[in-house]
């Protein structure tokens, strides 16, 4: 890059990254002869099978973790489809999904193509921010933080989930962006909790930090208990779970705990999750949470080994294959929406008598 010139946000914030549509492709014949493939190809295959499983037993909950820069990678779209066609009964995600990524967007921003071969000095100075090959405008970005902080001025204030506060940004959105295409906002609508246990860590972390500066008497908070008791909640309504894991970290270990929480609190009969599969480019050998095996977790008595399946690759290329698979297979079709988020307020409601 010449470093003489002068550039501007318009030289870099040109072509938006578009959001692929599994609806329009049917991958299906593909991943059904992946079988008789070798590698992460039949462990794909595997996987998708195992998920058709989860879609085709009625009595199973399923709950999607979301790890790893995913929505502003172009895989937003994969999972509205799956929240709008009973595909996942509950998310677990970092916030950066949720909040910087899908939020922002529903906003009206978007996510820009770029490349990793870049002066990154030269984006500092314009303010624009890179994830890889993908560039987003860190004023806008700026506004989506503001935006959490006035929604959390807007509550009575005390401690919150995540999960009742992504349905107040759901709220939001539906008041003042109704027609976006947004994860939260579609979860809004059919019930599906959103969980986002280090909800500090995106923009709303930003936006609580304003907040309870300026309101340090009287201010909403985060209760990262009430999130694990609530999630714990949905194991111990729903016997039968399958977990369909993106990426690793936090979500992922949440997501496994809620099978040794039930038990704390009494439910020694509770049953691992029953399915499980993860798609991850994380290495196993140095003892790092993202990368252990489904099998390491059936050790800790959180993931049965009957119906289990790692699969080694990036998500934006598995993913959408696996979901396109589980969307094509026609199995959610005879799936009615569970609306956990309508059953933990009764429980609640019930409680609070």
């Amino acid at each position: 890059m010449n470093d003489q010139k002068t550039y501007s946000k318009a030289d870099f914030l040109k072509e938006t990254i578009e959001h692929i549509d599994i609806k329009k492709y049917d991958v299906a014949p593909m991943v059904l002869a992946m079988e008789k493939m070798a590698f992460q190809a039949r462990n794909l295959h595997r996987a998708a099978k195992i998920y058709e499983m989860m879609l085709a037993d009625k009595d199973c909950a399923i709950i999607l973790t979301l790890a790893g820069s995913l929505i502003s990678a172009g895989l937003k779209q994969v999972i509205i489809d799956m929240v709008e066609n009973n595909m996942v009964d509950a998310i677990v995600s970092t916030g950066a999904n949720m909040v910087d990524q899908d939020f922002f967007e529903a906003l009206g921003f978007k996510h820009y193509i770029g490349t990793p071969f870049v002066d990154d000095a030269v984006l500092r100075e314009l303010h624009i921010d890179r994830i890889y090959d993908t560039y987003i405008d860190e004023d806008e970005l700026r506004i989506c933080d503001e935006t959490t902080s006035k929604i959390f001025g807007s509550l009575p204030p005390k401690p919150y989930s995540s999960r009742e506060l992504m349905m107040e940004f759901g709220k939001y959105l539906e008041t003042h962006h109704p027609n976006a295409n947004s994860i939260i906002l579609s979860a809004y609508r059919k019930g599906v909790p959103i969980f986002i246990p280090a909800f500090s860590d995106c923009s709303a972390g930003f936006g609580i930090v304003h907040h309870q500066w300026n309101n340090p008497d009287s201010h909403v908070s985060f209760d990262s208990g009430k999130d694990f008791l609530e999630l714990t909640r949905i194991k111990i309504e729903n016997p039968t779970t399958g977990i369909f894991m993106i990426g690793g970290g936090v979500p992922k270990n949440f997501t496994q705990d809620i099978v040794v929480a039930a038990e704390v609190l009494g439910f020694e009969n509770v049953s691992m999750h029953k399915y499980a599969i993860q798609l991850t480019v994380a290495d196993e050998r140095d003892g790092a949470l993202s990368g252990s095996t489904l099998k390491e977790a059936s050790s800790w008595g959180k993931v049965d080994t009957a119906f289990e399946q790692m699969v080694f690759g990036e998500a934006t290329v598995t993913f959408p294959l696996v979901a396109g698979y589980g969307y094509h297979c026609g199995a959610w079709k005879t799936r009615a929406p569970k609306n956990f988020n309508a059953m933990l307020a009764t429980k609640h409601a019930i409680e609070a008598h």
